[in-house]
């Protein structure tokens, strides 16, 4: 990553790492579920939680590792993790700050290496795939999970743009063609899919990233202007909530 974009997110996040923490579409979720059940069948290692945000995977990952490492741009949501893991008493989570493209370090150093609503942060996408292709070992899984674009152009510029008012450190949200291509171009075997469907509830979505009153009703503004067909894929609802895609891969290294 960019090191003055990596420096803009990490300042941009800052503040509001307890709120990660504390919502609940990071918090719980089937995808969650499904990260822990593929975990829980896996023998106890080291997991890498990479872009760990508010810990959530590491939480869930604890149990099952022998060590958790997780690893994010931001100081203050590594501390914020560091605090919930010690109250739950989670000793096997330690954190380091660090961007998914220059990960510190050495190769094939974890059993399992994952990332959970985080890519469509980062600067280089392909880039922090190969990072975490580097430092898994050869008999390793992988477990990536994010929202995705649509493939068509006019659905995806609609999303790109409402989630960058919300959000000024949004990179892309990737669609699912670009995330197959990447994933095989960072040499890994792509062993399941399982693609969702997410409610974002308006006001909490927007509450979360502490998202500008202007920028806010400029989002509604374009969701009050859209096609039938942006409106119908969204599922756009009369307070702005909306509904997008998701995605996520078990992976292994090919």
């Amino acid at each position: 990553m960019d090191t003055s974009q990596q420096d803009y997110a990490a300042q941009h996040y800052a503040p509001r790492a307890q709120d990660y923490v504390t919502s609940q579409v990071h918090a719980a979720g089937e995808d969650l579920d499904q990260f822990e059940a593929v975990l829980s069948t896996l023998p106890a290692g080291r997991v890498l939680d990479l872009g760990c945000g508010g810990g959530h995977v590491s939480y869930r990952a604890a149990p099952y590792a022998q060590e958790v490492v997780a690893v994010d741009v931001t100081a203050r949501m590594l501390e914020v993790v560091a605090e919930t893991a010690a109250a739950r008493g989670m000793t096997n989570i330690i954190t380091k700050q660090a961007g998914a493209e220059h990960l510190p370090f050495a190769g094939e150093t974890f059993d399992v290496a994952a990332s959970r609503f985080s890519a469509h942060h980062w600067q280089n996408m392909p880039a922090g795939l190969r990072q975490a292709r580097r430092v898994l070992a050869a008999t390793g899984r992988a477990i990536f999970i994010d929202t995705i674009a649509p493939a068509d152009p006019a659905l995806d510029t609609h999303l790109q743009t409402v989630e960058l008012l919300r959000d000024a450190s949004h990179v892309r949200n990737y669609n699912f063609a670009e995330w197959v291509a990447a994933l095989e171009a960072a040499k890994f075997q792509v062993d399941n899919i399982t693609r969702r469907r997410l409610r974002l509830e308006f006001s909490t979505w927007i509450a979360r990233t502490r998202t500008p009153p202007h920028h806010a009703e400029a989002i509604r503004s374009l969701q009050e202007a859209a096609s039938s067909a942006v409106r119908t894929h969204f599922e756009i609802e009369p307070d702005g909530s909306f509904t997008i895609d998701s995605v996520a891969f078990i992976a292994s290294p090919a």
